[in-house]
């Protein structure tokens, strides 16, 4: 039998949403599913904040979320956008609001007007009677500058009211649910609740994102499955609190490849703490090469490479592979304003000849790297017919060279 609460799509058919512009993009609707990533520098310094959101655009973020939690913060908001406009930066900054976000806004008309969209979360926004004015206030102001809102709830600052409603309601069932369903349905209320305020308050449904964010893998999969066949607002993703290094990396990809799979998700973004020292462009990329291993977009050429054996003793090949790897991510910038359809190049480093040769000639460009025994020379295969064996201690500069030549004569220059 159908469950009613749980979306249900064939592999690849995307969930209808009605599409939301945020900036100069669109989220949702046919629209292709959009990266978005946060800094973590203090607002109010806006040439750190500037610095940063530059940072993450260059790594291909197409909104980047700033926190607005004090009047400093909220009189930087219009100053870093005019300092990334000046970069030639043209990216939507979103305002990250808690607590006293329809205070920022009202006192602070430039930052409202500067922002793309606000995200408001429905769990702190106000309590007890304050609650929907100040939730109203955030909306009169979107109002009133066109703004988009995203409702952003996450379990851990989860509304208290509609959770303690919750409770007493799943006592009086016949057979009552277990707590993490109680908490489940509590997240989807409160963000389906919100939103059909905001709409009576005057915002449209072209206006309204919804996020519901969950820690777990499985409880996320359920609460998107069920918000997804409840409404057609336009989703963002994203596993809250996901973690550090691997451990991140893989909840968020566990979650989201099947919800994006099932077609549901619209925008995503993977919330990685950074390790010390590591640049927070990161999530970026790995939301980017999430949704390309999926083939639902193409950002930058990814390198194929074997993983290495007993045949390959060299460090060669994992070297030529990180380095090809760090320069097209470093080209692409500029690769991506002047050669169209770069993105989907593909690129193979091989390291030695059991499967070398093959997968080169499925690859654009590839190179077969010789093995431990093997004569010390490299076929270099384009759109899979050899076109040259490189030989020497030069092998790594030739190949970026002739990646270089392929990108110059392949994808024609846009005017």
């Amino acid at each position: 039998m159908t469950d009613p609460t749980r979306f249900d799509a064939a592999p690849g058919r995307r969930r209808a949403s009605v599409p939301v512009r945020v900036g100069n993009t669109w989220i949702g609707g046919s629209h292709p599913v959009h990266v978005q990533s946060m800094t973590n520098t203090d607002t109010a310094d806006v040439d750190a904040t500037a610095k940063q959101i530059g940072e993450l655009w260059r790594a291909g973020s197409e909104a980047v979320r700033v926190t607005v939690n004090n009047p400093e913060s909220a009189a930087a908001v219009p100053r870093i956008r005019d300092k990334l406009a000046m970069k030639g930066i043209d990216v939507p900054i979103i305002g990250d609001f808690h607590y006293n976000g329809h205070q920022l806004l009202t006192n602070e008309p430039a930052c409202a007007e500067a922002l793309g969209k606000y995200r408001i979360n429905p769990g702190n926004v106000g309590f007890g009677r304050k609650r929907d004015g100040q939730f109203a206030a955030i909306i009169d102001m979107a109002l009133r500058y066109d703004k988009p809102v995203r409702i952003g709830v996450n379990w851990g600052s989860l509304d208290q009211a509609i959770l303690a409603q919750m409770m007493d309601d799943n006592h009086a069932r016949a057979e009552p649910w277990d707590a993490s369903e109680v908490m489940r349905e509590a997240v989807i209320r409160s963000a389906l609740d919100s939103a059909a305020y905001a709409e009576t308050l005057g915002l449209g449904r072209d206006h309204i994102i919804l996020s519901c964010k969950v820690s777990g893998v499985q409880d996320l999969i359920a609460v998107y499955r069920s918000l997804a066949a409840r409404c057609d607002y336009a989703l963002h993703l994203g596993l809250t609190e996901a973690g550090m290094g691997s451990k991140g990396i893989v909840a968020s990809t566990a979650a989201l490849s099947i919800l994006l799979q099932e077609g549901i998700g619209d925008t995503i973004r993977i919330s990685l703490t950074p390790e010390p020292g590591e640049s927070r462009t990161r999530e970026v990329i790995v939301a980017q090469e999430l949704l390309q291993t999926m083939g639902l977009r193409a950002f930058t050429p990814l390198v194929t490479a074997c993983p290495g054996c007993g045949r390959t003793t060299s460090t060669f090949f994992q070297e030529l592979a990180k380095k090809v790897q760090d320069h097209v991510r470093e080209r692409m910038p500029e690769w991506r304003l002047k050669h169209p359809g770069v993105e989907s190049l593909s690129l193979a480093v091989m390291g030695c000849i059991v499967n070398g040769p093959g997968e080169s000639k499925h690859a654009n460009i590839g190179i077969s790297l010789p093995g431990t025994g093997e004569a010390p020379t490299a076929p270099v295969f384009e759109d899979g017919q050899k076109t040259v064996t490189l030989r020497g201690e030069r092998i790594g500069e030739e190949f970026v060279e002739i990646i270089e030549r392929y990108v110059e004569r392949t994808y024609r220059p846009r005017a």
